[in-house]
């Protein structure tokens, strides 16, 4: 695997590239490929009426002029605010939100089961990309009955879960270096090789980042920088003197963890962590419903070379990368899980007045109760626990029982001792 390229700059690449700062057909080029944001690494391969490095150039000089600045320890992160973004954070903040909220309002049942089911997508599919190897199906079983995990895997699983119920606890909170340590500890308990590590920052220059291939990718700073950088890190995402769109500060906050690398492992699952924590800080509540992880696991690559780009592509001589293509990979994943959260509410729209016809039916269920009997349907072969009903709709254990026992007496379920358990299996005719 090679790293991006990016050419050298020089004085006489710069007096080419100015005479043809008249010429239109080259302009068109240039605003096209910028409003694109392309890396040198896509634009070398496109068919061009001069050398690439000169429409670099001529890019380069005019992404310039929209140029926005990160200050963090003695470093510069720069990103640019193209049309893109703005259009995706308007639809975020605007549209999204209320067609969300109609959508949630008119399927109250909904709620509280897609969140918790939205947290089991990303908890799985988080560990996924750090390399956990389980099947989707099998992680939500797990989760969804309240097993114990069989492996290091399964367990990496269920940590990021109890984390990302744990953030929804502390969602007002201001970032500090203890919860964040306290956050990794979740995350990695029971999962790393040394237990040590858990819960703590890293104390040596011997964790780096390398391809398959043993090419390095990223070195991070010198561990004895760690502590301070963590707590200008706590200050940098607390801090409202300086306006940042809070989707954009929150991607920048993932990135910045995955640059410093303050841990041994689980640095990844940290950042994802952080950056779903500060959304829901700053009252994007609509994250409760997104399974981001899902979308960026589904585009593993393109996460790694959103990374190598940014580190790659710099404006001025001590300048550490420009975030804008870091921005414009995770915000496309967050409107593809915003699109895929839209599209299931409209099917559930369209399932939950098959749920009222059954209501209709039979008088004696209410909404949730039929909702349980239609999913039953679907799978009448599964088993069901009460425990599955506590996790799956959020409610209390005696709700659950009480659910279970009224489709019992309605004639829909059987009831059978398991153990020391009951278990609930759909009643044949």
């Amino acid at each position: 695997m090679k790293l991006p390229e990016i050419p050298k700059y020089s004085n006489e690449n710069i007096e080419i590239a100015l005479k043809y700062v008249p010429n239109r057909e080259i302009i068109d080029i240039v605003q096209k490929y910028n409003e694109k944001y392309l890396h040198f690494n896509e634009l070398k391969h496109k068919t061009l009426p001069v050398d690439p490095v000169i429409i670099w150039t001529i890019m380069k000089m005019f992404r310039m002029n929209n140029l926005k600045s990160i200050h963090f320890g003695n470093w510069i992160f720069n990103y640019s605010l193209i049309d893109e973004f703005i259009e995706k954070l308007h639809t975020l903040d605007k549209s999204a939100s209320g067609n969300l909220s109609t959508a949630l309002e008119s399927i109250p049942s909904e709620k509280e089961r897609y969140i918790i089911d939205s947290l089991m997508e990303e908890a799985i599919a988080s560990s996924q990309i750090e390399g956990a190897v389980t099947t989707r199906n099998v992680a939500k079983e797990m989760l969804k009955k309240g097993r114990k995990p069989k492996n290091k895997d399964q367990k990496m699983i269920l940590n990021n879960y109890n984390t990302m119920k744990y953030i929804l606890t502390i969602k007002n909170k201001e970032f500090s270096v203890e919860e964040i340590l306290k956050i990794h500890k979740l995350i990695t308990d029971g999962t790393l090789e040394d237990p040590e590590f858990v819960g703590k920052f890293r104390k040596d220059n011997e964790i780096a980042v390398y391809s398959t291939d043993g090419t390095l990718l990223h070195q991070p700073p010198e561990y004895g920088l760690v502590e301070k950088l963590m707590e200008e890190f706590c200050e940098f995402s607390n801090s409202k003197d300086k306006f940042i769109h809070p989707i954009i500060k929150g991607i920048i906050i993932h990135f910045l963890i995955g640059y410093i690398h303050p841990f041994n492992d689980g640095n990844g699952r940290t950042a994802r962590s952080l950056f779903y924590w500060y959304l829901l800080k700053n009252d994007y509540w609509l994250f409760e419903y997104m399974a981001i992880s899902r979308v960026i696991n589904g585009s593993k690559g393109q996460y790694r070379d959103a990374y190598l780009k940014t580190e790659s592509d710099t404006f001025y001589k001590d300048d550490k990368g420009d975030l804008t293509y870091f921005i414009k990979y995770n915000l496309e994943c967050i409107c593809k899980s915003l699109d895929e959260i839209l599209n299931y509410l409209s099917i559930k729209q369209a399932e939950q007045k098959e749920v009222l016809k059954l209501i209709s039916k039979s008088e004696d269920l209410n909404l949730r109760q039929a909702e349980i009997l239609k999913e039953i349907l679907k799978t009448p072969e599964n088993i069901i626990t009460i425990k599955e009903i506590v996790k799956t709709y959020n409610v209390a254990y005696a709700t659950g029982r009480a659910d279970l026992n009224h489709l019992v007496d309605l004639g829909y379920l059987e009831k059978k001792k398991a153990g020391k358990e009951f278990v609930y299996i759909l009643k044949k005719n």
